[in-house]
């Protein structure tokens, strides 16, 4: 059994969930070759960015619970961690913007990537002078948009699929529309919430950075 690490013992930054977040990042123009392969009308190209998508979100998990459990976690992880699960589901969007060919998409796509990245970027900025920890309607946000764009990605009205997969794939593609409107409305609000923390502890902010207590 492993001892635990020291205060002032620093884990490597070449570890395991720094690698696995590494290569989420290097999935992502892959992930977008894929979904974009002959303008997204390509059956298996949309299944191979599926298969994409999800291994970069079981990977998103995997690495973080790794990092945590075994006290690896490190200022790139903490950088790199947030741009990875950024750029995917960013990529996603826009991947889906560019296939659906609707000015409502585009407008969804650029709400979302606005507050997605002015959150994350501000959360990086402040990290070492406040704790704005990610709340639970934050992780509820992700969930749905996880799942939401899963479905989507999927080639599910596909005209050259089988014709027994017509309403199954209606279905699931209507339910992944609801779970990324869902998505979309948590991520409004979250983004609001934050920025509400960000403003509350502004005084901390003005103030520099806190005396790390360990």
């Amino acid at each position: 059994m492993s001892e635990p690490r020291t205060a002032a013992e620093k884990p490597s930054n070449l570890n395991l969930p720094n690698i696995l977040t590494t290569v989420r990042i290097a999935l992502v123009p892959f992930f977008g070759a894929a979904l974009l392969a002959d303008h997204g009308d390509s059956i298996t190209w949309r299944m191979i960015a599926w298969v994409i998508f999800v291994v970069a979100m079981i990977t998103d998990k995997i690495d973080g619970d790794i990092a945590r459990s075994r006290g690896l976690i490190t200022d790139f992880g903490k950088i790199a961690d947030p741009i990875a699960d950024k750029a995917m589901t960013g990529m996603a969007f826009v991947g889906l913007s560019v296939i659906f060919e609707s000015p409502w998409w585009w407008a969804v796509t650029i709400v979302v990537l606005v507050r997605e990245w002015s959150v994350t970027l501000l959360r990086l900025s402040v990290l070492r002078r406040v704790v704005i920890a990610a709340d639970n309607l934050g992780k509820l946000k992700t969930t749905f948009q996880v799942i939401g764009l899963g479905g989507l990605v999927l080639p599910l009205r596909d005209p050259d699929l089988p014709g027994w997969l017509d309403t199954p794939g209606d279905l699931l593609y209507y339910l992944a529309v609801v779970f990324l409107a869902i998505a979309v409305v948590l991520t409004v609000v979250s983004g609001a919430q934050f920025f509400a923390g960000v403003w509350r502890q502004r005084h901390t902010l003005k103030g520099g950075p806190q005396n790390d207590p360990s």
